[in-house]
């Protein structure tokens, strides 16, 4: 080979899209498909080879699959809906000898998480979006004021160069692309730690009979505080088995409690395991900004889960459209700063970011309650208003349930007193989301007021400050 030839052999491939999107899950696909149909290049960079791209760790529950965008139409997504007849979960708590059966509000499914994987996927190339699968990112491109310009990665053992006008970050959970960008100039939300997040690991298991609880979600807490067991049906037979817990905690000794769990109950005697996965979740609230210069950050890595039930697709899908059409509005005015991206931010917290920030002040109570004390509060409250805590962030806890709660609680008045005191700052928080600055200069501010309730949460809780 002539030294030009080995030149050309080793210098990175430049391609220059409109917009490059970094990983093919719900979020990235949503954008990209927003973004493509309006006639954009749009190019999303997925680690996985195609054989593999949408087979990742979850619990496979749906919520609000009737409300998705229609970047992607719902009717190519219900293909993989293997069980629509769900519609409440099933709270066990073996420290009460109960079982809460919980409503559980709006349109639920569960679904085979590969499958609609593959058909978000689809759903997307179908509007045009071009799918590099084997690329690994391995840096991100800033300008001297600090935009970003693109991304190197390494697709199939090559290295590229992938310049774009935006960079979309849909990498998941910790996402490395954030290690890479200089945020000096930009007041994008860089407060973020592992133990904002948790593990989660689950198994697809197969059983003889069809399972008694096939219309319900089942959670059970593992035998520490940490985390919590899940059996969601895929359908009568196929059951999502797992758990999620701190990554703060011991892996293995959690899992066991899974199999523990797994072992002594008789519908799953003599079942078979097909599939073993794990994942990363955030267990946290939104970020408070997900925009930067020429990049924004959407699904997972900008914490658009539902931090008390670890919920993320609708989230992620949504997040998707919102940063779409802020990419679109870029585009067409040729201004990609913080400053024009920024609808993006509010968009988000008007949907749910506000309830997923007052629902991590319940998540922040949990970690300074103890387990038993909690598991009587959860069999002391009615269903309804458990549903309502853990899907809109706050519950009208009147002086009647609070009579009937301590009357039910046997003993563990402290932790309700406790409960009630934090939903007022749950409420409070509530509030203060909804007046989300409409521009970066006022952020700063709006922390300082955010900051100043999460001191009145720690001091309610007694909790250690999680941010």
């Amino acid at each position: 080979m002539s030294t030009q030839e080995q030149s050309a052999a080793t210098t990175p491939k430049t391609q220059s899209p409109d917009v490059v999107v970094v990983g093919a899950g719900t979020a990235g696909c949503y954008a990209a498909a927003t973004i493509a149909r309006e006639g954009y290049d749009v190019v999303i960079l997925e680690r996985k080879p195609e054989s593999e791209a949408g087979h990742i760790a979850c619990g496979d529950a749906l919520k609000g699959a009737d409300s998705f965008p229609e970047a992607i139409p719902k009717s190519k997504l219900e293909p993989a809906f293997t069980n629509t007849d769900v519609d409440h979960g099933r709270f066990e708590i073996p420290q009460e000898d109960t079982v809460l059966e919980i409503p559980i509000p709006g349109e639920l499914a569960v679904i085979d998480r590969w499958e609609y994987g593959r058909r978000i996927i689809d759903g997307a190339d179908d509007v045009g979006v071009d799918f590099h699968y084997d690329t690994v990112v391995k840096n991100v491109l800033q300008d001297d004021d600090g935009r970003v310009t693109g991304v190197e990665a390494i697709r199939a053992g090559d290295p590229r160069t992938y310049e774009a006008d935006i960079v979309i970050d849909a990498a998941g959970s910790l996402s490395v692309l954030q290690d890479h960008v200089d945020f000096s100039a930009s007041s994008f939300d860089t407060n973020v730690n592992y133990t904002h997040f948790c593990s989660a690991y689950r198994e697809i298991v197969h059983v003889d009979e069809p399972v008694e609880w096939d219309d319900a979600l089942v959670f059970k807490p593992t035998e520490r505080a940490a985390g919590y067991l899940w059996y969601f049906p895929r359908t009568e037979t196929e059951i999502n088995a797992g758990l999620g817990f701190q990554m703060t905690e011991e892996p293995m000794k959690l899992v066991d409690d899974l199999k523990r769990d797994l072992e002594t109950r008789p519908e799953f005697r003599d079942a078979e395991v097909e599939d073993k996965l794990g994942a990363a979740l955030p267990t946290r609230r939104p970020y408070d900004s997900a925009v930067h210069p020429g990049y924004m950050a959407i699904g997972d890595a900008a914490g658009h889960v539902n931090p008390t039930t670890g919920g993320g697709i609708a989230g992620a899908a949504y997040g998707g459209k919102y940063a779409g059409e802020a990419a679109i509005e870029a585009l067409e005015t040729g201004d990609v700063s913080e400053k024009a991206l920024w609808e993006y931010n509010e968009r988000v917290m008007d949907h749910f970011g506000a309830r997923y920030a007052a629902l991590d002040v319940y998540n922040i109570l949990s970690t300074a309650v103890d387990v038993d004390d909690l598991m009587g509060l959860l069999a002391a409250m009615p269903g309804e208003k458990l549903a309502e805590a853990l899907y809109s962030g706050s519950t009208s806890i009147g002086p009647k349930l609070a009579a009937e709660s301590l009357l039910n609680s046997r003993g563990h008045w402290g932790t309700i007193w406790t409960l009630f005191q934090t939903k007022r700052r749950a409420d409070d928080l509530l509030e203060l989301y909804e007046g989300y600055p409409h521009h970066p200069a006022a952020l700063e501010h709006w922390q300082q007021r955010r900051d100043d309730i999460m001191e009145q949460v720690y001091e309610t809780t007694g909790a250690e400050p999680k941010y």
